[in-house]
């Protein structure tokens, strides 16, 4: 695709800030026809609508209200729809776009129109200005042509001078805004250095370095913007956040009239909420030359696709309840239906190309995803080449918790000085999730032909390779053995290895210090007075378990001496985590998304449970990084189903532990595994799986999910399933011949009606399929399918339900 930077060039040089209003102009099959059709009032949808409402507000949290109100007029989200009487849209009518919103299409999940010229670029652009302010920023005012500035005080501080500035504008000059700049030696013009109040230390590093240190009173430790909502009443709905961005433009318009300045050469970051605001800033002023979004988490570097409850983030429900003022209320119509979102954060970064740019994060920040980031940079990417300026986008991943040091400023000065050509030093962009479909059958070699595979046929479970039928349980076991065999081909060639019987007595894992080699770097739940825990850990003469991995085992307190004697012999649950690439086996995000009192529920009731970080997640990220280069032919599903069977030795091992009770639970992709883990360990003697899956065979692009790509081409789980994508009817295995494998062992299955990944329909077949090996057993009940109306998550409810199964007599 050729470059159409050049000509981009001359449009944004005669572009400053965007005019809410310019966008209106904008053809009705644009973004202003999908509204009208969608979100506006349409009295033969409004019953329709008005029940989507009710279903969503029984889903969200309360507004925490002392964090700021939804708007200047409406305290909570409530007030909000009351006053407005919005409702939700017709999601029906709404295409689905599972994946990241492509920023080089236009009308995507319709007609589909790739852009491909300069003029396309720019309706797109604008289409996409006016959709991020309508679902996340609210609207707000062209730039104002009033602005004053007033000089509070001027003094040295050696050679540098600081200038602090009340500015004003708007309406009778109403709206202020303070600027401290702090001007180094010289007569210039300088770069500038652009941060919000509190990040005082970074300007100083940045002022060593030869910039003009500029921070703005528009963050919390000072707010000069919040009474932007009162003062364009009625006119904009901007949020706190989208205020906070606005109030930086009108320092650039006042550093614009400075000769000490380079106009060319303004950079901007913030760090967590003011991530946020600088990324917003920075897409919707092209003055701004660079940004760089600091740990800014969801609504920043992080898209709300992969801010989901399976990703253990902050996603749209949590984050809009906690802090009410940041994020437009329309954004919560879609918590649980992400995937009918016109839009995510990657447009935000699309509109800043091709100037600028760098994602920073920790790989083990407790409201990140670093993987979520790593797509957010790729599909960017696409962006910045199209444009031509591909050098000018960056990703920084490190290590660590949520705070900075001075050492990651220096960096970030780093980036500045690169783009604005101070410096030849290019940015890292090291990955850690660099897998695709495309290179991993270029490592493997491997060649599938899927119409080698037969057309699965239904109702085939009760029908043995020859088409006769199987009528008794000893005719199912010759079945069974094949299903896993199948099951073993999908994992890949697992490697010869050897078992780790684990530390056999509460006093030998006793002596391990737990994650020592990674410290307190991710938070784990720690002992209580109801509640033990025992790190089960490698280091000599320890064994830990499975291949040198970490694990926890939490076991109820009023048991602990004869757990200490070995003379109690405990039930075991092995629990099994989401999609948390940063924090692994323990979300601490709060809300709906706890699981520390599910923890000590389960422990109340007598069971020890057993977590640890599946490979790719939390403490084992950097092992999963290159894992395919190492093993081309396995997979990671198929090592996280080995190290599932790593710890069911470790606890079968264990003397305080009924090898005969060990249960298996798992949410999102721990649901996933635990189904195959007891397909393939006969060990596993019960097992709850909530939004594990859907069909693989129905799973088709026509479903509006990602489909089964999601494990071969997107996370890279299973990838010889990524041979049959088009072809998803010929997959050798499917998840009713897996649960059938479990029989007659108990299942609890939970799957969410509004689950986005999953089709409820095709769940509930193939439940009812595999139930038919079940009452071969004659053991029908041991098979539970339970999908209440709620959406991908685990919720409180849905753990009440897993307690009492668990209560339940088999």
């Amino acid at each position: 695709m050729r470059s159409i930077l050049p000509g981009l060039l001359l449009f944004t040089t005669a572009v400053f800030i965007f005019d809410s209003t310019s966008a209106l102009a904008l053809k009705n099959d644009g973004f202003n026809g999908q509204a009208k059709s969608c979100h506006k009032s349409n009295p033969a949808d409004t019953s329709k609508r008005r029940a989507l409402l009710a279903e969503i507000l029984n889903l969200l949290d309360n507004d925490l209200t002392h964090n700021g109100p939804v708007s200047y007029r409406d305290q909570t989200f409530k007030d909000w729809l009351n006053r407005t009487g919005e409702l939700p849209p017709d999601f029906d009518k709404m295409p689905s776009i599972p994946y990241l919103p492509d920023p080089l299409v236009s009308d995507e999940g319709g007609r589909n129109i790739p852009v491909t010229n300069e003029q396309q670029w720019n309706e797109k652009r604008a289409w996409m200005k006016e959709a991020l302010q309508y679902y996340i920023t609210g609207t707000f005012p062209a730039a104002p042509q009033n602005l004053q500035s007033k000089i509070i005080s001027e003094k040295k501080v050696g050679e540098v001078t600081i200038r602090q500035v009340e500015l004003s504008f708007g309406p009778g000059n109403k709206a202020k805004i303070v600027a401290e700049l702090m001007i180094p030696p010289g007569e210039g013009p300088f770069p500038v250095f652009m941060t919000q109040w509190n990040h005082f230390n970074w300007a100083m590093i940045a002022v060593r370095r030869g910039y003009i240190g500029c921070r703005y009173s528009g963050a919390d430790a000072k707010d000069d913007t919040e009474n932007y909502g009162e003062i364009w009443n009625g006119e904009y709905d901007f949020t706190r956040l989208m205020r906070r961005a606005f109030g930086a433009s009108r320092v650039i318009d006042y550093l614009f009239t400075l000769p000490v300045v380079n106009q060319k050469q303004i950079g901007i970051t913030g760090h967590s909420r003011n991530g946020k605001q600088s990324l917003w800033a920075a897409a919707f002023d092209e003055r701004i030359a660079a940004i760089i979004t600091s740990s800014g988490g969801s609504g920043a570097e992080v898209p709300w696709r992969y801010s989901r409850h399976k990703y253990g983030c902050e996603d749209i429900g949590l984050l809009s309840a906690a802090q009410p003022a940041w994020l437009h209320p329309r954004l919560r119509f879609f918590i649980g239906r992400e995937n009918k979102l016109p839009v995510d954060q990657n447009l935000f970064m699309a509109l800043v190309a091709p100037r600028g740019l760098m994602l920073s994060s920790s790989i083990r920040e407790s409201d990140g995803n670093p993987w979520g980031i790593e797509m957010a940079y790729e599909n960017a990417k696409k962006v910045y080449e199209f444009l031509g300026n591909s050098n000018h986008l960056a990703v920084r991943l490190r290590d660590g918790r949520h705070g900075l040091s001075s050492r990651d400023i220096e960096d970030y000065v780093d980036f500045f000085d690169y783009c604005f050509g101070r410096s030849s030093r290019k940015p890292e962009n090291r990955l850690f999730y660099q897998y695709s479909f495309e290179k991993w059958k270029q490592l493997s070699k491997e060649n599938v032909n899927p119409l080698n595979y037969p057309v699965a046929i239904a109702g085939h479970l009760l029908k043995d390779d020859k088409g006769k039928d199987i009528r008794s349980t000893q005719d199912w076991e010759k079945k069974r053995n094949k299903i896993q065999q199948q099951i073993s081909w999908l994992l890949g060639d697992t490697p010869p290895g050897i078992t780790n019987n684990g530390p056999l007595n509460f006093q030998i894992a006793g002596e391990s210090n737990g994650e020592d080699n990674f410290g307190n770097m991710i938070p784990r739940p720690g002992p209580s007075a109801e509640m033990g825990r025992l790190p089960i850990a490698p280091g000599a003469p320890i064994p830990g378990f499975g291949e040198g991995l970490y694990g926890y085992l939490y076991y109820p307190k009023t048991q602990e001496e004869k757990i200490k004697q070995g003379t109690v012999q405990l039930p075991a649950i092995i629990f099994l985590h989401q999609y948390d690439y940063s924090q692994g086996f323990f979300d601490n995000q709060g809300f709906d998304h706890s699981k520390l009192p599910f923890l000590k529920k389960l422990t109340a009731m007598g069971y020890a449970v057993f977590l640890y970080d599946m490979i790719g997640f939390g403490n084992r990220i950097e092992e999963g990084t290159d894992f395919y280069s190492r093993y081309p032919h396995w997979s990671k599903m198929g090592k996280m189903v080995t190290d599932l069977r790593s710890a069911v030795d470790a606890l079968s091992h264990l003397n305080f532990i009924d090898s005969s009770k060990i249960s298996v639970m798992g949410y999102s992709l721990g649901g996933t595994i635990g189904l195959y883990g007891a397909a393939l360990d006969k060990r596993v003697s019960q097992v709850i799986s909530v939004s594990g899956f859907t069909p693989m065979r129905t799973d088709t692009p026509d479903k509006g999910t990602e489909g089964t790509r999601a494990y071969s081409h997107l996370h890279g789980l299973l990838p010889r399933l990524g041979f049959f994508a088009g072809n998803e009817n010929r997959i050798p295995v499917d998840y009713d011949e897996i649960l059938a494998a479990i029989a007659p062992r108990r299942v609890l299955i939970i799957a969410p009606a509004m689950d986005e990944d999953a089709d409820a329909d095709d769940t509930r077949n193939c439940v009812k399929d595999a139930e038919k090996i079940y009452n071969l057993y004659g053991k029908k009940q041991h098979l539970q399918l339970y999908s209440p109306r709620d959406y991908n998550r685990f919720s409180f409810s849905m753990q009440d339900r897993v307690i009492e199964w668990l209560q339940e007599k088999p």
